[in-house]
């Protein structure tokens, strides 16, 4: 027995007439006839009563109609999973972000793909830089909005700049500084630096450096913290001053106040994933992301509520 054979039964049984199932089908009268009867031989069981005025089902016809469509059903959907797989529209997607920078891209390109893929299941992740990375080359992952660009030690990574935020200066709120609308990055180079710990922001570091040599000086460097709320204690403490991406902006913190550099500094924000990952809904995604991105570096602004945080059991 094959599916044509119940397909068949089906459109008989549904039409009542072997001339409207048959024209419905495509097929001559005379060959659906000996299909059904082929059927019925095959089970031996008659499925249907014949006479010249009329066609009916008989009881195990009835029976055998209702495990013939859930037979097609599944079959048709089983046919449509497969094929959604292969375009990349069904599995799950893993995606790690840092909740405390905000970064507006993420929840819009979320409500883009779930639009565009409603049968993909999307994780999301609240995890620091180097947990996604560490996520990542372990491929519990698929994409993390990593924000510094991986130090090249991460052979497996590859990561591309969705963003260039400016870069601002945070410092204790009643230091003389403060008092300036805009600050000069020389300005700093007497004043003594906090940072964030390479434990869990890998590259903060020699992002930090590279950024102040453009004025020709090294930061100096007293205290690291593990996470940003830590970060702004310090400098609210009077610890000294960091640079920071405006993201940190949208995390307030008694005591603490952000300046612009004039002239303008920027640096990248980068997303990352693990170049032997050929999951296509993961490709789909990137793909989302940089359109995106690209969409607001046009002028374009785009606006969603933040996503809630999750954790990887």
């Amino acid at each position: 027995m094959e599916l044509r054979h119940l397909r068949y039964f089906v459109a008989v049984a549904e039409s009542l007439s072997f001339t409207h199932a048959a024209a419905m089908l495509h097929l001559a009268q005379p060959s659906l006839t000996r299909q059904i009867q082929n059927l019925e031989e095959e089970i031996g069981v008659r499925l249907l009563n014949r006479s010249k005025s009329k066609v009916s089902l008989t009881e195990e016809g009835r029976s055998f109609l209702v495990d013939a469509r859930r037979i097609l059903n599944l079959a048709t959907e089983s046919v449509l999973t497969v094929q959604r797989l292969s375009r990349g529209e069904t599995g799950q997607l893993n995606i790690a972000y840092l909740s405390n920078f905000d970064f507006e891209l993420l929840p819009e390109t979320l409500r883009l793909f779930r639009h565009s893929f409603p049968h993909v299941a999307l994780n999301l992740f609240d995890m620091t830089p180097a947990e996604q990375l560490r996520a990542l080359e372990a491929r519990k992952i698929d994409l993390g909005f990593v924000g510094l660009r991986p130090p090249a030690a991460t052979g497996n990574l590859q990561s591309e700049s969705i963003a260039r935020p400016r870069t601002v200066v945070v410092l204790p709120a009643k230091h003389p500084l403060a008092a300036k609308r805009q600050l000069k990055l020389g300005e700093l180079e007497t004043m003594f630096f906090v940072g964030m710990s390479e434990e869990t922001h890998p590259g903060f570091r020699n992002w930090l450096n590279d950024t102040c040599q453009q004025a020709g000086f090294t930061p100096r460097v007293l205290q690291d913290a593990e996470l940003e709320p830590a970060l702004m204690t310090f400098v609210a403490e009077g610890l000294g001053v960091t640079l920071a991406r405006e993201h940190l902006k949208k995390m307030p913190h008694p005591g603490v106040a952000f300046r612009p550099l004039a002239p303008p500094v920027k640096s990248d924000y980068c997303i990352a994933w693990n170049r032997n990952n050929n999951s296509r809904a993961l490709q789909q995604y990137i793909e989302i992301v940089k359109g995106l991105a690209t969409r607001v570096r046009s002028g374009a602004t785009p606006s969603a509520p933040a996503p809630t945080r999750s954790a990887i059991t």
